[in-house]
């Protein structure tokens, strides 16, 4: 296994991205080829004393910045780390690519040099959230803010996909996020695309709202980028909040702090639970290849998961399903 790895892009590049690919390399048995600039990633290797084996250096001189636009930087960066690395992908240089860089750029390069599976009209970013039944896919979570019904539609049959590929639920439960559970909730955007997801392939349990989500009310969770987003958001400072109140009241007393000795087991688990250094990443579903969005943040265990996510990803079979589905799909049409 081959992962293309972009590492100049995220808070922490180069040098926890090295960290991470050399980890990669020992626990996961896959071959990196890294994209950056060639005397900063030799500099690391040289100053760290990390073992190069199975990481071939590329040197790639540009970068794409966090404040450059996605469109204009995809096309006109063309020495960029994310360009070049994304340009080997789409060559059949490697079986999956992780970047920790620009969410925008990231997509416009998926879009633009890899392509989305052809019938996909959209890819979609999608990470696994915690649920008190099992994690559940939030798709999409940012990448369309402006969607149409069947964008949506597309987002949970290929969702269901994944969910089996990678999770190993069977016949998974996609729920479409509103703000109410009856069909006639929601504006035009949700009231069409219930009609069309009770009408799809996809196992459609109907409209859920935002709090139900992780109490396992579906397994995969619809919705546009901007309420994805949004919501994603939220839970990720509710995660921080909780984790935060539950400290700070085990830390209260001596009476308190003995209390916490007798769940410490427990709150390692919960808190091992929130932490998106487990997952990594999340994927753009509907690209024809493996493209992995690592977290801006990502420290070297981090994009270590993040490159197993991509191994997994690659080796599922499911970009292959996805694309049998809608070639079966056009020629019903």
């Amino acid at each position: 296994m081959r992962v293309i790895v972009d590492a100049m892009g995220g808070d922490n590049a180069p040098l926890e991205i090295v960290k991470g690919c050399a980890a990669a390399v020992g626990e996961l048995g896959v071959e990196i080829l890294l994209y950056g600039d060639r005397d900063k990633l030799d500099g690391i290797f040289d100053g760290t004393g990390l073992s190069r084996e199975g990481i071939t250096v590329i040197h790639a001189p540009d970068v794409i910045e966090m404040e450059d636009d996605p469109g204009i930087s995809i096309r006109s960066k063309k020495n960029s780390s994310m360009v070049m690395a994304l340009t080997a992908l789409a060559a059949g240089e490697g079986d999956a690519f992780v970047t920790a860089g620009s969410t925008g750029a990231a997509l416009a390069g998926a879009t633009l040099i890899v392509k989305r599976i052809k019938g996909v009209k959209r890819a979609a970013l999608a990470p696994l959230l915690p649920g008190k039944k099992g994690p559940v896919l939030l798709i999409d979570c940012g990448a369309n803010v402006e969607c149409k019904p069947e964008y949506l539609e597309q987002f949970g049959v290929m969702g269901s996909v994944y969910m089996d590929k990678i999770v190993g639920v069977k016949n998974p439960r996609v729920g479409l996020i509103n703000i109410g559970t009856e069909p006639t909730k929601g504006g035009d955007l949700q009231r069409e695309a219930h009609r069309l997801l009770g009408e799809s392939k996809a196992n459609f349990v109907g409209n859920i709202e935002p709090r139900e989500i992780m109490m396992g009310a579906c397994d995969v969770a619809v919705a546009d980028g901007f309420t994805g987003n949004v919501v994603l958001k939220t839970i990720e400072g509710m995660a921080k909040f909780f984790t935060s109140a539950l400290k700070d009241l085990f830390y209260e007393s001596l009476v308190t702090k003995l209390s916490a000795l007798g769940v410490k087991k427990g709150l390692a688990r919960f808190k091992k639970t929130m932490d998106y250094k487990e997952t990594g990443g999340a994927p753009f579903i509907g690209v024809s290849k493996p493209v992995i969005k690592a977290h801006g943040s990502s420290d070297a265990r981090s994009f270590c998961s993040a490159i197993r996510q991509a191994k997994i990803y690659a080796e599922s079979g499911m970009i292959e399903q996805i694309a049998e589905y809608y070639s079966v799909t056009s020629e019903k049409k």
